[in-house]
């Protein structure tokens, strides 16, 4: 059987006619960028974040780094964030002028430590404080996967400490977080200052290229978004200050709104499929004996303040390499997201991180892998997956287990 990590064939031949159609009002209107598509589009996936402001652009990447422009954030401004993600995260933050700085991630969510992050603030504003040096303005969490980071605790220390929160949710459409302080559950997007959203064609809402959207209910964050994407201008040729050429296609906007009424559904199904690959691989989960623990598996770990809407199904193992290698040859394909953390990355070499400085994301993204994960995968697949891993695993607790009982026998004295 051959598995695909990802198909994004099957969903646009189910909804291959709806989106036709959309290039063809493009065609016949003429309307490429702006317009009806785009503004309904932003009314659309407010309502669905449940927020007040939705502003579309061209990318995730511009999401971020407009968000934080929005907010105020630039050159003498650290920005917080952490070493396990993509590098738009810390581009955006780069191309402000601010500087990134990382904490550890919770080794069981793999989204920021609030504890480390407290740990963080506390050590880096203990008087005396050098006036040259950047100062802490902002707390970028990334709902990494799917999965919601902790926003209380997060929003709670940035408080007390006078940060803005700032969500990176390019991988948590969907994603609900329940809020002990305000006794309800909100969507990721909706909780920060400012939340940015990318529809690469991969993501749980993906667009047929390039996409992204800022959600806000700040309207001064929201009007400043919208002159920044479109050269600083809010009426045309009237330029306030210099912007970008960060606005959505037409076209790319009437595409997500025929997908995103399909979002829930899918998201459902991705949370069924997690469900299942849990359920079948839990007899190999770390429970083992000394002897075998580095043949055994982690699967992900949804806290109860969280429903996730896993972007990515990731299962960790000592044996990542081996058992990428063994599931290719059965015609699986994997992932690695992502196999080298941010701070060691020759991207910041020049910024004094080495090896060591963030030990759980170091240990984490040498065992992380990715399995097939997408609304269509169906069951027999799952299994076809869970299967292979356990006879991966039982093939190198079977030799395991001979080389421990040789050596045993081995080293034990024959009785007299």
């Amino acid at each position: 059987m051959e598995i695909p990590f990802l198909d994004l064939k099957i969903p646009h031949r189910e909804l291959e006619e709806e989106l036709v159609q959309v290039f063809r009002d493009g065609l016949r209107n003429a309307s490429f960028i702006g317009g009806m598509q785009v503004e309904s589009f932003e009314k659309e996936f407010a309502q669905f974040c449940e927020t007040q402001h939705c502003i579309a652009v061209n990318s995730g990447t511009d999401a971020l780094r407009f968000a934080l422009i929005a907010a105020g954030i630039g050159p003498g401004d650290e920005v917080i964030t952490v070493p396990n993600t993509f590098i738009a995260t810390t581009e955006a933050i780069s191309q402000t002028g601010a500087t990134p700085v990382f904490v550890d991630i919770d080794e069981r969510t793999y989204n920021i430590d609030p504890n480390k992050l407290e740990d963080y603030l506390k050590n880096r504003l203990q008087p005396p404080a050098s006036s040259l040096q950047p100062r802490p303005r902002a707390v970028l969490p990334v709902h990494l996967y799917g999965q919601p980071a902790d926003m209380d605790s997060i929003q709670e220390i940035a408080d007390r400490y006078g940060l803005m929160v700032i969500e990176d949710a390019c991988q948590a459409h969907g994603a609900l977080y329940h809020s002990k302080k305000d006794d309800q559950w909100k969507k990721a997007g909706s909780m920060g200052l400012a939340s940015a959203f990318s529809f690469y064609p991969g993501k749980n809402l993906g667009a047929c290229g390039e996409g992204g959207a800022v959600t806000t209910n700040d309207e001064g964050i929201a009007q400043k978004i919208r002159m920044l994407r479109d050269h600083g201008q809010a009426k045309k040729y009237y330029h306030e200050f210099e912007g970008y050429n960060g606005r959505l296609d037409a076209i790319q906007a009437g595409i997500l709104r025929v997908k995103l009424r399909c979002l829930n559904e899918w998201n459902e199904k991705r949370r069924h499929n997690a469900s299942l690959y849990t359920q079948l691989l839990l007899p190999y989960t770390l429970h083992s004996t000394p002897n075998t623990r580095h043949l055994s598996l982690i699967t992900p770990h949804e806290p109860e303040w969280a429903k996730a809407v896993y972007h990515l199904y990731i299962i960790r193992t000592k044996k990542r390499d081996e058992l990428q290698k063994y599931l290719s040859e059965n015609g699986i394909h994997t992932g690695l997201h992502y196999p080298v953390p941010l701070h060691l990355q020759g991207a910041y070499a020049n910024n004094g991180f080495k090896k060591g400085d963030f030990p759980v994301t170091e240990e984490v993204s040498s065992e992380i892998l990715s399995l097939p994960m997408f609304p269509q995968l169906t069951e027999q697949q799952i299994r076809y997956v869970a299967d292979n891993i356990k006879q991966f695993l039982k093939l190198r607790l079977d030799f395991n287990t001979q080389h421990v009982t040789r050596n045993t026998q081995y080293l034990t004295p024959k009785p007299l």
